[in-house]
């Protein structure tokens, strides 16, 4: 598969491997993945206590009869102010279980859909004299966008530091690429080099 380079002088292409880039769109596939990638940075930490484990109310408040009030055994029921809650949350594991090939499966899937729907902006290279967000902004107006994945081959300081005051503009090396940054943006830019390296990573036999 051959990807046309935005605003290259001369006119040239990428050469990417179909296994990685020309894979059909699996709906179902990527929905599992992206759902267990988000799920896995919950942490699951919540805890409340039950009306078993609140401090207090061995004894009855009232006697149950003749008060002309409402029948209570414990002032640690969950009816009452400072009582315990009736199905208290606890410590979980909201981690899925996904296997290699199908992580594969859905990062290929993902990225060939970007190809398709002309998502993905390939250039020859971003590089900026300074770590300035003006630079950045006009860079991606050389390409007509505003906001966009930005997908490098390593760590660039220049070009992290200036994005981080840009909305919705998010600059990202291909070792830290994860499903659900590529679903959020709309337009993704990546270079010749980040392209050779995604397509090494995705594109070799399923393990």
């Amino acid at each position: 598969m051959k990807v046309q380079l935005k605003n290259a002088t001369p006119a040239s292409e990428i050469q990417l491997s179909d296994a990685a880039f020309g894979r059909a769109y699996n709906e179902a596939l990527v929905h599992q993945v992206v759902t267990a990638y988000m799920a896995a940075g919950r942490a699951g930490t919540k805890a409340q206590k039950s009306r078993a484990e609140v401090r207090g109310g061995g004894k009855k408040p009232w006697s149950q009869k003749g008060t002309g009030q409402a029948r209570a055994g414990s002032i640690r029921s969950p009816i009452w102010v400072g009582g315990g809650r009736a199905f208290a949350a606890k410590p979980r594991d909201f981690s899925q279980k996904v296997n290699r090939k199908m992580y594969r499966a859905a990062m290929q899937t993902m990225v060939s859909q970007l190809v398709r729907q002309d998502r993905l902006v390939a250039v020859e290279s971003i590089e900026l004299a300074a770590p300035r967000t003006k630079l950045l902004t006009a860079k991606l107006a050389e390409f007509g966008l505003t906001r966009a994945l930005i997908l490098v081959e390593a760590y660039e300081e220049k070009l992290f530091l200036a994005a981080r005051n840009v909305p919705h503009v998010e600059v990202m090396a291909v070792s830290a690429l994860d499903p659900l940054s590529l679903v959020k943006h709309d337009k993704v830019v990546a270079t010749v080099g980040a392209l050779k390296l995604l397509d090494q990573r995705l594109g070799g036999a399923n393990e």
